[in-house]
């Protein structure tokens, strides 16, 4: 499959244009023949938790999710999005959604690990597993952000079967290992690919917060290369990469990493443990 990702600076609560954002990028991404298109979180209404918290509410997301569908439907592309969804118990999640070309949502995915005390504060955390989904002959999944700086995740979509991970961000400036050095592990480690679509630009002062977005979307393949990169400071930018399953069964040939696991034994040496 061709896996494009956007990279673009938007505009808290303005829905209209930032869906004209994802629409453009869109446009791009057919037009190089992508299969699917990924776009940052919480794009369509902004990442700004705070400055959001008192729209959520069924209007805004009901106006998110069908424009997203709106945009798959008339360029013919699958689409991950990030929204605000109702939780089961209350409150609200942070969540990304998979969609086909006509717009059908193949896959929703609640974000298991909030990041810092404002996502905290507005949003409640995911408990269900990732979990993989067929995408046109290709396993896909999707995690959010902070999930995949964790290894666990990651490895129970490889466990579930998924070939590329689908991955909406927010990463501020400063923290340019994460894609640069720990995707690529995660990537080699769990041996799928991983797609990972950032913001760019900085939060005006009335967000809630003052975050300058890191850019360096990346895409990497399921033996850690980096198969594409943003830049840091790009107002818009689209890129794409091509991974194939063949790719990912010559990774897991070449070093048999989840052939080799032994869980039963590793689950023998956990112990509670406090960290600070």
């Amino acid at each position: 499959m061709r896996i494009a990702v956007m990279q673009a600076a938007g505009e808290v609560l303005d829905v209209a244009g930032n869906l004209a954002l994802v629409a453009r990028a869109a446009a791009e991404a057919a037009a190089a023949g992508a299969d699917v298109l990924v776009t940052p979180e919480l794009f369509i209404c902004g990442y700004a938790p705070l400055a959001i918290q008192s729209s959520l509410g069924p209007e805004l997301s009901r106006a998110i999710d069908d424009g997203a569908a709106r945009i798959a439907r008339e360029h013919r592309i699958g689409l991950v999005y990030s929204a605000p969804a109702a939780a089961e118990n209350g409150g609200w999640h942070i969540t990304a959604a998979l969609l086909d070309r006509a717009g059908n949502e193949l896959l929703r995915y609640a974000k298991v690990h909030l990041f810092d005390r404002e996502e905290q504060q507005v949003f409640v955390p995911g408990e269900s597993a990732p979990s993989a989904v067929d995408f046109e002959g290709t396993q896909v999944g999707l995690l959010i952000c902070y999930d995949v700086e964790f290894p666990e995740p990651v490895r129970a979509l490889a466990d579930a079967g998924a070939d590329v991970a689908l991955v909406p961000t927010a990463l501020g400036s400063g923290f340019q290992d994460v894609p640069g050095v720990l995707l690529r592990a995660r990537a080699l480690e769990s041996q799928l690919a991983i797609a990972y679509a950032n913001h760019t630009g900085a939060l005006p002062a009335d967000a809630g917060q003052e975050l300058l977005l890191g850019g360096l979307s990346v895409i990497v393949g399921p033996d850690g290369a980096l198969l594409a990169q943003a830049g840091t400071d790009t107002e818009f930018e689209v890129l794409w990469a091509d991974v194939t399953a063949d790719d990912v069964a010559a990774a897991r040939r070449h070093v048999p990493y989840l052939r080799d696991r032994r869980p039963a034994l590793y689950r023998a040496w956990q112990q509670p443990q406090q960290y600070h």
